[in-house]
């Protein structure tokens, strides 16, 4: 959609008035909403003007930046990573520094990161740890989510303090991870009512924790010991399953949903469903540029160190074509953002799963990728327009986690997080040429269309032609506000009431029938199983101690936890429902 602005009185911009002043010229301005033809000012690390040429004079000195031909696009938003997470006796090797600057040289300006408590921690001790961790190193701007790994009433009264005090607004639960961070569904109840009492957003990990440890001792009694034993493990329904019945969980008490990661046709499908079943429509779902840009077919890799490489949760799926319905779902507004899961460990790392897949760390690149290979698969396949791909790598981001428009906007106001975006160029992935600290890239080869020219954080250019300036400690931690306009006024609209059938329209009832016509068609599985950011205190703000509420060492042992995906196994029976084909990366006697 192509719009010209509104002409504005002429700006005299004074010489003396800013140091850090940058000029964009004869680039197109792209939004989620609209694109037009504009130039762009910037001073003092904020937007100052958007507009024609003619209305604007620019004195000597300025950074000048002729964008011709490229397009003029908000920084992107991450809204899922997770930099030096603790993994077992794993770190990942992404700490803030080498992941915020591989984000940089994505053209991702701010990510969110998760603060995840230890069983029985304090949620504001954690807090302090993870600030303590990113200040001194983040090279562009970072919020937080914070998981709740377990539940009683201090968590009840410290999510009170994060919310209020902190700077947070959004809270992760998990479905998986049975015996360490999993919930179950009388908790889960608990958790999502106190945090829409507070006007946040609810996250979740959504798998079938239960399931899952059954199957994993299953294959792993059997003999199944490689990394194909991780997808085997967890399959599409297992994931469907816990999507399904968390979305109907947070209905119950009116709270918004935010699904984390989904990986399957399968998850995504109930997501687009309970969009179409709640009309304030307050359930959203986020993919990974892994979901989007590989499959599950490495899991059988001959070579463990390959498969091993691969491995997340919930995992990729096998099934090709996978990736764009995925992207289509984007396409749609089924699925709302794209984020990376960025947790990456090296090779010597993941091979501590060797001879047990559940030990694998699990995690992978994408931070530095994502927008790119949204970029390929999205709009130079022609299933997005300029405008969505925005949408769903910045703004909704923005909007969902209420930064919007400070981020996630090209306009008078906003951040200078800006990307010139040349939509032509292409580049060739490699963990040869990427800035990650891992030793793998999952999208090694991959040819992608999409390439940021110049990135610039806060008006600061920091990537410019491949070069990347990027500095420990510039970026700055972004508190995210209560009651996002984008999640609340939903909920609070004037509609029907939530025990009232909505009668559905006619757009709604085609989408359901063809989901239904979908799902029929399939085959059964080889396995059965905006408002205005608050400003932050000058107390709660400080690197030291972030919370005010005590000091954190920066330092960590490794050993302080005890995470293992073994950890979800149990002592219950086992079943006899697991049919596997051929896994080739691990021990099998007599199973196929």
């Amino acid at each position: 959609m192509l719009n010209s602005p509104t002409p504005v009185k002429k700006v005299p911009i004074h010489l003396q008035s800013a140091q850090n002043r940058v000029y964009i010229k004869n680039g197109q301005v792209v939004n989620h909403d609209k694109s037009f033809k504009a130039d762009v000012y910037i001073e003092d690390g904020k937007i100052k003007f958007v507009g024609s040429a003619a209305d604007i004079t620019i004195p000597g000195g300025v950074h000048t930046i002729d964008a011709s031909g490229k397009l003029i696009i908000p920084g992107g938003i991450d809204p899922h990573t997770h930099m030096q997470l603790p993994f077992g006796n794993a770190v990942a090797v992404d700490d803030f520094y080498h992941g915020t600057k591989a984000a940089v040289a994505g053209g991702t300006t701010m990510i969110i990161d998760f603060v995840l408590p230890n069983k029985n921690e304090s949620m504001i001790e954690a807090y302090d740890k993870w600030r303590s961790w990113a200040d001194p190193k983040v090279c562009c701007d970072y919020g937080l989510h914070v998981g709740i790994t377990w539940w009683s009433k201090s968590v009840a009264e410290e999510i009170g303090i994060l919310c209020k005090e902190l700077g947070i607004n959004s809270f992760k639960t998990f479905m998986a991870y049975k015996g360490l961070y999993q919930l179950n569904d009388s908790d889960l109840l608990d958790v999502f009512e106190r945090i829409r009492s507070l006007n946040a957003v609810a996250m979740v990990h959504a798998e079938n924790g239960d399931i899952i440890a059954k199957n994993a001792k299953r294959l792993l009694a059997q003999g199944v010991t490689g990394p194909e034993g991780h997808e085997l493990s967890r399959q599409e329904e297992v994931e469907a399953e816990a999507v399904h019945r968390a979305c109907i969980l947070a209905h119950q008490v009116d709270c918004p949903l935010y699904v984390v990661h989904v990986m399957s046709k399968s998850a995504g499908i109930e997501i687009a469903r309970a969009r179409q079943r709640y009309s304030k429509k307050y359930i959203f779902g986020e993919t990974l540029a892994a979901a989007l840009g590989t499959d599950g077919t490495h899991y059988r890799c001959q070579h463990f160190d390959h498969a091993a490489a691969h491995v997340l949760s919930p995992p990729l799926r096998p099934d090709k074509t996978t990736p764009e319905f995925l992207m289509k779902l984007l396409a749609n507004d089924d699925l709302q953002t794209t984020g990376s899961d960025n947790c990456t460990f090296n090779k010597k790392q993941k091979e501590l799963g060797l001879g047990d897949f559940t030990k694998i760390p699990n995690g992978v690149n994408g931070v530095e990728d994502r927008m790119s290979l949204v970029w390929e698969r999205g709009v130079h396949s022609g299933l997005l327009d300029p405008c969505r791909f925005v949408a769903i790598s910045s703004t909704n981001a923005a909007k969902i986690f209420n930064i919007y428009p400070q981020k996630g906007r090209i306009s008078v106001g906003s951040d200078a997080d800006i990307v010139i975006w040349d939509p032509q160029a292409t580049r060739t992935i490699s963990k040869d040429t990427h800035h990650h600290a891992c030793d793998f890239n999952i999208f090694e080869g991959m040819t992608v269309h999409g390439v940021p020219e110049y990135v610039l954080v806060r008006g600061r250019i920091c990537a410019e032609n491949g070069s990347i300036r990027v500095a420990e400690g510039f970026g700055r931690f972004i508190p995210t506000p209560l009651r996002p306009p984008f999640v609340y006024d939903r909920i609070e609209s004037k509609e029907e009431p939530r025990d009232q059938p909505v009668e559905p329209n006619n757009n709604a009832t085609k989408k359901l029938a063809e989901l239904d016509s979908y799902i029929s068609a399939q085959e059964p599985p080889t396995a059965i199983f905006s408002g205005n950011p608050i400003p932050m205190s000058p107390e709660a703000a400080r690197n030291d101690t972030p919370s005010g509420r005590g000091r954190v060492d920066g330092k960590r042992d490794q050993q302080e936890s005890s995470f293992s995906i073994s950890e979800e196994l149990d002592t219950s029976g086992v079943r006899s429902s697991i049919k596997v084909n051929n896994p080739p990366g691990g021990k099998s006697t007599g199973f196929w």
